[in-house]
């Protein structure tokens, strides 16, 4: 690719893809004018090049089509090194303290959250890369079960609840007939 010439379609660096463009529905004439990527593109796209790039570096040397849910799972736990995540262990004496008051050797981890939204990532862009949905290894049971795991385990270790709050009716004046109720 030239420098001076832009190009409409992303490069990417990855040998490992099954189809080097994206699916995509619109017609030939509408990407011409296309606008550059959106930030979760980007996101999806870099996220896409670091697995490749772990599948490559993997001994030994994994190909896409051999991939698997095991395979995104040992991703996953490489990746937790380099998470900004306490998560205390059950015998820690801060376990289920949500700010603790002070220092512990409980190792960091990736937060639950990133790593859902990073697996939500790479499954769209396996699916743009030509994979078949029902053979997508992100989408994986082992992939929902290990990540529920890390929820609840980390909403323990931290003390935080992700579970939703139900809405409550407040009757803020009663009049004659009539009452406000607020929705919360």
């Amino acid at each position: 690719m030239d420098i001076a010439t832009p190009s409409t379609k992303p490069k990417y660096s990855s040998p490992i893809m099954m189809d080097p463009t994206p699916n995509s529905n619109a017609p030939a004439a509408a990407s011409a004018v296309s606008s550059p990527p959106s930030r979760y593109e980007n996101q999806k796209r870099r996220d896409w090049n670091t697995f490749c790039q772990y599948l490559r570096n993997h001994r030994p040397p994994l190909s896409f089509a051999r991939c698997n849910g095991t395979h995104v799972l040992e991703f996953l736990c490489y990746l937790d090194q380099f998470g900004k995540t306490k998560v205390h262990h059950q015998t820690c004496q801060f376990f289920g303290h949500p700010k603790p008051p002070a220092p512990c050797p409980c190792p960091l981890r990736q937060a639950w959250g990133s790593l859902d939204a990073l697996i939500g990532r790479l499954r769209a862009a396996y699916e743009a890369h030509g994979g078949k949905p029902e053979e997508n290894p992100f989408g994986a049971r082992a992939v929902r079960i290990y990540l529920r795991e890390v929820r609840d385990f980390q909403a323990k270790s931290r003390g935080v609840s992700y579970t939703k709050k139900r809405k409550r009716t407040i009757k803020l004046a009663e009049g004659n007939d009539s009452a406000t109720t607020i929705i919360i």
